[in-house]
Protein backbone atom coordinates (compact mmCIF):
# COMPACT_ATOMS: atom_id res chain seq x y z
CA UNK A 1 0.00 0.00 0.00
CA UNK A 2 1.10 3.49 -0.65
CA UNK A 3 1.83 5.51 1.95
CA UNK A 4 1.90 8.87 0.29
CA UNK A 5 -0.11 11.39 2.01
CA UNK A 6 -3.23 12.21 0.12
CA UNK A 7 -2.69 15.75 -0.20
CA UNK A 8 0.93 15.12 -1.99
CA UNK A 9 -1.24 13.25 -4.96
CA UNK A 10 -2.82 16.68 -5.84
CA UNK A 11 -1.42 19.17 -7.91
CA UNK A 12 -0.08 22.66 -6.44
CA UNK A 13 -3.04 24.48 -8.79
CA UNK A 14 -5.80 21.82 -6.94
CA UNK A 15 -4.61 22.89 -3.66
CA UNK A 16 -4.19 26.30 -4.37
CA UNK A 17 -7.68 26.40 -5.55
CA UNK A 18 -8.98 24.67 -2.76
CA UNK A 19 -6.93 27.32 -0.04
CA UNK A 20 -8.72 29.52 -1.94
CA UNK A 21 -12.59 28.55 -1.28
CA UNK A 22 -11.86 27.74 2.31
CA UNK A 23 -10.55 30.91 2.80
CA UNK A 24 -12.46 32.88 -0.19
CA UNK A 25 -13.57 35.95 1.57
CA UNK A 26 -9.97 36.75 3.26
CA UNK A 27 -8.99 36.31 -0.27
CA UNK A 28 -11.27 38.94 -1.26
CA UNK A 29 -10.56 41.48 1.30
CA UNK A 30 -6.37 41.33 0.77
CA UNK A 31 -7.16 41.62 -3.33
CA UNK A 32 -9.64 44.47 -2.02
CA UNK A 33 -7.45 46.21 -0.06
CA UNK A 34 -4.13 45.52 -2.77
CA UNK A 35 -6.82 47.57 -5.11
CA UNK A 36 -7.06 50.61 -2.93
CA UNK A 37 -3.70 51.06 -2.34
CA UNK A 38 -2.18 50.51 -5.88
CA UNK A 39 -2.64 54.07 -6.57
CA UNK A 40 -0.50 55.05 -3.80
CA UNK A 41 1.88 52.74 -4.00
CA UNK A 42 2.27 52.87 -8.13
CA UNK A 43 1.23 56.94 -8.11
CA UNK A 44 2.41 58.00 -11.76
CA UNK A 45 -0.24 58.45 -14.05
CA UNK A 46 0.56 55.87 -16.73
CA UNK A 47 0.00 53.04 -14.17
CA UNK A 48 -2.93 54.29 -13.04
CA UNK A 49 -4.34 55.15 -16.22
CA UNK A 50 -3.48 50.79 -17.02
CA UNK A 51 -4.86 50.50 -13.86
CA UNK A 52 -8.27 52.05 -14.49
CA UNK A 53 -8.54 49.76 -18.18
CA UNK A 54 -8.10 47.00 -16.10
CA UNK A 55 -11.18 47.87 -13.80
CA UNK A 56 -13.61 49.31 -16.59
CA UNK A 57 -12.98 46.14 -18.52
CA UNK A 58 -13.60 44.10 -15.36
CA UNK A 59 -16.99 45.30 -15.31
CA UNK A 60 -17.26 45.26 -18.74
CA UNK A 61 -16.39 41.52 -18.75
CA UNK A 62 -18.30 40.53 -15.61
CA UNK A 63 -21.39 42.07 -17.56
CA UNK A 64 -20.50 39.68 -20.57
CA UNK A 65 -20.19 36.47 -18.14
CA UNK A 66 -23.28 37.06 -16.59
CA UNK A 67 -25.03 35.84 -20.32
CA UNK A 68 -22.16 34.19 -21.88
CA UNK A 69 -20.78 31.87 -18.49
CA UNK A 70 -23.30 31.95 -16.34
CA UNK A 71 -26.44 31.65 -18.56
CA UNK A 72 -24.69 29.99 -21.32
CA UNK A 73 -25.65 32.70 -24.51
CA UNK A 74 -23.26 33.80 -26.65
CA UNK A 75 -23.19 37.31 -27.52
CA UNK A 76 -21.17 38.93 -30.03
CA UNK A 77 -22.74 42.77 -30.09
CA UNK A 78 -22.20 43.39 -26.09
CA UNK A 79 -20.09 46.94 -27.38
CA UNK A 80 -23.77 47.85 -27.95
CA UNK A 81 -24.89 48.39 -24.71
CA UNK A 82 -21.96 49.64 -23.83
CA UNK A 83 -22.10 52.38 -25.92
CA UNK A 84 -25.97 53.03 -25.39
CA UNK A 85 -24.75 53.58 -21.59
CA UNK A 86 -21.65 55.99 -22.87
CA UNK A 87 -24.30 58.27 -25.15
CA UNK A 88 -27.04 58.25 -23.08
CA UNK A 89 -24.50 60.06 -20.44
CA UNK A 90 -23.05 62.58 -22.64
CA UNK A 91 -26.22 63.12 -24.61
CA UNK A 92 -27.75 64.23 -20.88
CA UNK A 93 -24.62 65.65 -19.39
CA UNK A 94 -23.78 68.04 -22.18
CA UNK A 95 -27.49 69.65 -23.24
CA UNK A 96 -28.98 69.02 -19.80
CA UNK A 97 -26.29 69.51 -17.38
CA UNK A 98 -27.36 66.24 -15.58
CA UNK A 99 -24.56 65.43 -12.98
CA UNK A 100 -22.74 61.82 -12.96
CA UNK A 101 -25.44 59.98 -10.65
CA UNK A 102 -28.00 60.76 -12.83
CA UNK A 103 -26.48 59.79 -16.09
CA UNK A 104 -24.87 56.77 -14.94
CA UNK A 105 -28.37 55.41 -13.22
CA UNK A 106 -29.80 56.09 -16.73
CA UNK A 107 -27.52 55.46 -18.66
CA UNK A 108 -28.05 51.71 -16.87
CA UNK A 109 -31.96 51.63 -17.50
CA UNK A 110 -31.57 52.42 -21.19
CA UNK A 111 -29.41 50.13 -21.63
CA UNK A 112 -31.36 47.72 -19.46
CA UNK A 113 -34.40 48.58 -21.97
CA UNK A 114 -31.96 47.95 -24.70
CA UNK A 115 -31.23 44.84 -22.99
CA UNK A 116 -35.04 43.90 -23.30
CA UNK A 117 -36.04 44.91 -26.33
CA UNK A 118 -33.40 42.79 -28.03
CA UNK A 119 -34.07 39.82 -25.86
CA UNK A 120 -37.81 40.06 -26.38
CA UNK A 121 -37.89 38.81 -30.50
CA UNK A 122 -34.47 36.40 -30.40
CA UNK A 123 -34.06 35.31 -27.16
CA UNK A 124 -35.78 32.38 -28.11
CA UNK A 125 -32.95 31.69 -30.97
CA UNK A 126 -30.46 29.45 -30.00
CA UNK A 127 -26.61 29.15 -30.43
CA UNK A 128 -25.17 30.56 -33.81
CA UNK A 129 -28.30 32.14 -34.79
CA UNK A 130 -28.48 34.28 -31.57
CA UNK A 131 -25.10 35.22 -31.72
CA UNK A 132 -25.42 36.49 -35.15
CA UNK A 133 -28.32 38.51 -34.54
CA UNK A 134 -26.32 40.27 -31.46
CA UNK A 135 -24.15 41.13 -33.66
CA UNK A 136 -26.29 42.55 -36.54
CA UNK A 137 -27.58 44.83 -33.56
CA UNK A 138 -23.69 46.00 -32.79
CA UNK A 139 -23.80 46.90 -35.87
CA UNK A 140 -27.31 49.00 -36.56
CA UNK A 141 -26.26 50.46 -33.32
CA UNK A 142 -22.81 51.72 -34.46
CA UNK A 143 -24.51 52.64 -37.91
CA UNK A 144 -27.13 55.01 -35.89
CA UNK A 145 -24.42 56.40 -33.67
CA UNK A 146 -22.72 57.26 -37.36
CA UNK A 147 -25.63 58.60 -38.97
CA UNK A 148 -27.70 60.67 -36.18
CA UNK A 149 -26.04 63.97 -36.54
CA UNK A 150 -28.48 65.86 -34.67
CA UNK A 151 -28.11 63.27 -31.48
CA UNK A 152 -24.77 61.82 -31.38
CA UNK A 153 -23.10 64.14 -33.96
CA UNK A 154 -22.10 61.03 -35.83
CA UNK A 155 -18.37 60.68 -36.74
CA UNK A 156 -17.48 63.96 -35.08
CA UNK A 157 -18.22 62.61 -31.88
CA UNK A 158 -19.47 64.30 -28.10
CA UNK A 159 -17.31 66.37 -27.20
CA UNK A 160 -17.17 68.69 -23.74
CA UNK A 161 -18.42 66.55 -21.58
CA UNK A 162 -17.77 67.83 -17.52
CA UNK A 163 -15.97 66.49 -15.26
CA UNK A 164 -16.80 63.48 -13.21
CA UNK A 165 -18.49 65.03 -9.79
CA UNK A 166 -20.27 63.36 -7.63
CA UNK A 167 -22.87 65.35 -4.52
CA UNK A 168 -20.71 68.55 -5.65
CA UNK A 169 -17.04 66.90 -5.46
CA UNK A 170 -15.21 66.91 -8.68
CA UNK A 171 -13.25 63.64 -9.22
CA UNK A 172 -11.07 65.19 -11.83
CA UNK A 173 -7.76 63.26 -10.94
CA UNK A 174 -6.73 59.95 -12.24
CA UNK A 175 -6.60 58.43 -8.61
CA UNK A 176 -9.81 59.65 -8.08
CA UNK A 177 -11.32 58.61 -11.01
CA UNK A 178 -9.55 55.07 -10.36
CA UNK A 179 -11.82 54.97 -6.81
CA UNK A 180 -14.53 55.68 -8.85
CA UNK A 181 -14.64 52.68 -11.05
CA UNK A 182 -13.15 50.77 -8.35
CA UNK A 183 -16.48 51.31 -6.50
CA UNK A 184 -18.64 50.28 -9.31
CA UNK A 185 -16.54 47.02 -10.13
CA UNK A 186 -17.13 45.93 -6.13
CA UNK A 187 -21.20 47.18 -6.87
CA UNK A 188 -20.76 44.88 -10.18
CA UNK A 189 -19.52 41.79 -8.12
CA UNK A 190 -22.32 41.98 -5.22
CA UNK A 191 -25.11 43.03 -7.54
CA UNK A 192 -23.43 39.36 -9.52
CA UNK A 193 -22.70 37.33 -6.41
CA UNK A 194 -26.82 37.89 -5.16
CA UNK A 195 -27.73 36.99 -8.63
CA UNK A 196 -26.33 33.50 -8.43
CA UNK A 197 -26.49 32.83 -4.62
CA UNK A 198 -30.37 33.61 -5.05
CA UNK A 199 -32.86 31.38 -6.21
CA UNK A 200 -32.30 32.97 -9.45
CA UNK A 201 -29.11 31.96 -9.80
CA UNK A 202 -30.08 28.45 -9.40
CA UNK A 203 -32.54 29.05 -12.23
CA UNK A 204 -29.94 30.36 -14.25
CA UNK A 205 -27.24 27.23 -13.45
CA UNK A 206 -30.10 24.97 -14.33
CA UNK A 207 -31.04 26.74 -17.69
CA UNK A 208 -27.06 26.35 -18.66
CA UNK A 209 -26.88 23.05 -17.94
CA UNK A 210 -30.11 21.72 -19.22
CA UNK A 211 -32.38 24.07 -20.90
CA UNK A 212 -34.82 21.41 -21.59
CA UNK A 213 -34.95 19.62 -17.98
CA UNK A 214 -35.35 23.69 -16.69
CA UNK A 215 -38.11 24.03 -18.77
CA UNK A 216 -39.51 20.09 -17.78
CA UNK A 217 -39.05 21.21 -13.58
CA UNK A 218 -41.36 24.55 -14.32
CA UNK A 219 -38.93 27.22 -14.71
CA UNK A 220 -39.87 29.76 -17.00
CA UNK A 221 -36.80 29.90 -19.21
CA UNK A 222 -37.91 32.93 -21.46
CA UNK A 223 -38.28 34.92 -18.49
CA UNK A 224 -35.05 34.28 -17.11
CA UNK A 225 -33.47 35.01 -20.16
CA UNK A 226 -35.02 38.20 -20.41
CA UNK A 227 -33.81 39.06 -17.23
CA UNK A 228 -30.26 38.21 -17.32
CA UNK A 229 -29.96 39.64 -20.18
CA UNK A 230 -31.43 43.38 -19.22
CA UNK A 231 -29.08 43.26 -16.41
CA UNK A 232 -26.41 42.22 -18.02
CA UNK A 233 -26.52 45.10 -20.46
CA UNK A 234 -27.72 47.10 -17.45
CA UNK A 235 -24.02 46.78 -16.18
CA UNK A 236 -22.24 47.47 -19.54
CA UNK A 237 -24.26 50.97 -20.10
CA UNK A 238 -22.79 51.81 -16.24
CA UNK A 239 -19.43 50.91 -17.32
CA UNK A 240 -20.09 53.62 -20.48
CA UNK A 241 -21.71 56.15 -18.69
CA UNK A 242 -18.41 56.02 -16.72
CA UNK A 243 -16.34 55.83 -19.73
CA UNK A 244 -17.85 58.81 -21.07
CA UNK A 245 -16.89 61.35 -18.41
CA UNK A 246 -13.63 59.43 -17.73
CA UNK A 247 -12.62 60.17 -21.66
CA UNK A 248 -14.83 63.65 -21.80
CA UNK A 249 -14.92 62.34 -25.16
CA UNK A 250 -16.72 59.74 -27.31
CA UNK A 251 -17.23 58.37 -30.55
CA UNK A 252 -18.67 55.68 -32.66
CA UNK A 253 -15.49 53.79 -32.63
CA UNK A 254 -15.42 53.31 -29.37
CA UNK A 255 -18.39 50.67 -29.47
CA UNK A 256 -17.75 48.76 -32.75
CA UNK A 257 -17.61 44.53 -32.97
CA UNK A 258 -14.05 44.55 -32.35
CA UNK A 259 -14.75 45.87 -28.34
CA UNK A 260 -17.39 42.94 -28.58
CA UNK A 261 -14.56 40.57 -29.32
CA UNK A 262 -12.11 42.25 -26.95
CA UNK A 263 -14.47 41.62 -23.94
CA UNK A 264 -15.35 38.12 -25.06
CA UNK A 265 -11.98 37.03 -24.99
CA UNK A 266 -11.29 38.51 -21.37
CA UNK A 267 -14.70 36.32 -20.91
CA UNK A 268 -13.18 33.02 -22.45
CA UNK A 269 -9.35 34.03 -21.49
CA UNK A 270 -10.18 34.40 -17.30
CA UNK A 271 -13.25 31.78 -16.96
CA UNK A 272 -16.15 31.41 -18.49
CA UNK A 273 -19.00 31.86 -15.69
CA UNK A 274 -16.36 33.22 -12.63
CA UNK A 275 -16.22 36.40 -11.56
CA UNK A 276 -12.33 36.34 -10.27
CA UNK A 277 -11.89 34.99 -14.00
CA UNK A 278 -13.56 38.02 -15.41
CA UNK A 279 -10.97 40.23 -13.43
CA UNK A 280 -8.12 38.18 -14.42
CA UNK A 281 -8.84 38.48 -18.21
CA UNK A 282 -9.42 42.31 -18.53
CA UNK A 283 -6.69 42.47 -16.43
CA UNK A 284 -4.17 40.49 -18.62
CA UNK A 285 -5.78 41.80 -22.11
CA UNK A 286 -5.57 45.46 -21.00
CA UNK A 287 -1.71 44.85 -19.36
CA UNK A 288 -0.63 42.82 -22.59
CA UNK A 289 -0.94 46.12 -25.06
CA UNK A 290 0.63 48.23 -23.06
CA UNK A 291 3.73 45.16 -22.95
CA UNK A 292 3.94 44.77 -26.20
CA UNK A 293 3.37 48.05 -27.51
CA UNK A 294 7.44 47.33 -29.15
CA UNK A 295 5.11 45.13 -31.47
CA UNK A 296 2.22 46.63 -31.81
CA UNK A 297 1.34 45.26 -35.74
CA UNK A 298 1.26 41.40 -33.84
CA UNK A 299 -0.83 42.36 -31.31
CA UNK A 300 -3.89 40.75 -33.30
CA UNK A 301 -2.02 37.53 -34.02
CA UNK A 302 -0.60 37.11 -30.56
CA UNK A 303 -4.09 37.72 -29.08
CA UNK A 304 -5.51 34.75 -31.65
CA UNK A 305 -2.77 32.72 -30.41
CA UNK A 306 -3.51 33.47 -26.90
CA UNK A 307 -7.49 32.25 -27.54
CA UNK A 308 -6.56 29.17 -29.39
CA UNK A 309 -3.93 27.95 -26.81
CA UNK A 310 -6.60 28.64 -24.51
CA UNK A 311 -9.73 27.01 -26.50
CA UNK A 312 -6.99 23.46 -26.76
CA UNK A 313 -5.49 23.46 -23.00
CA UNK A 314 -8.57 24.99 -21.18
CA UNK A 315 -12.19 25.48 -23.05
CA UNK A 316 -13.74 26.95 -19.82
CA UNK A 317 -10.59 29.63 -19.01
CA UNK A 318 -7.84 29.78 -16.76
CA UNK A 319 -10.58 30.09 -13.45
CA UNK A 320 -13.33 28.61 -15.38
CA UNK A 321 -15.09 25.50 -13.96
CA UNK A 322 -13.84 25.84 -10.41
CA UNK A 323 -17.05 26.73 -8.27
CA UNK A 324 -15.64 27.94 -5.11
CA UNK A 325 -18.82 27.45 -3.02
CA UNK A 326 -18.86 24.09 -4.37
CA UNK A 327 -15.53 23.13 -3.63
CA UNK A 328 -15.63 24.56 -0.11
CA UNK A 329 -18.99 22.55 0.55
CA UNK A 330 -17.35 19.12 -0.85
CA UNK A 331 -14.29 19.91 1.03
CA UNK A 332 -16.94 20.22 4.14
CA UNK A 333 -18.51 17.46 3.72
CA UNK A 334 -15.08 15.52 3.56
CA UNK A 335 -14.07 17.01 6.77
CA UNK A 336 -16.84 15.82 8.00
CA UNK A 337 -16.48 11.71 7.13
CA UNK A 338 -12.86 11.84 8.67
CA UNK A 339 -14.30 12.97 11.49
CA UNK A 340 -17.16 10.47 11.77
CA UNK A 341 -14.56 8.04 10.85
CA UNK A 342 -12.28 8.90 13.24
CA UNK A 343 -14.96 8.95 15.83
CA UNK A 344 -16.03 5.24 14.54
CA UNK A 345 -12.19 4.06 15.11
CA UNK A 346 -12.11 5.16 18.48
CA UNK A 347 -15.12 4.01 19.68
CA UNK A 348 -14.35 0.37 18.53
Amino acid sequence: MSTTPKNEKKGIFTLLIEAWAKHSKLVALIFLILAIIFPLVFDRQYYITVAINCLMFSILSLSLNLITGFMGITSLGHAAFFGVGAYTAAILSTRMGFGFITTAILGTIFAALFGVLLGLPTLRIKGRYLAIVTLGFCEIMRIIELNWMSLTRGPQGISGIPKLSVLGFEFSKPIQKYYVVLVLLVLTVLVIMAIMNSRVGRAISSIRNDEVAADAMGINVFKYKIMVFSVSAGIAGLAGAYYAYYMGFIDPNAFNFDQSILMLSMTIMGGMASIPGSILGASVLSILPEALRAVNEYRQIIYGLLLAVMVVWKPSGVLGGFNLKHIRQRLDFEKEKRLQKKEAEDNV
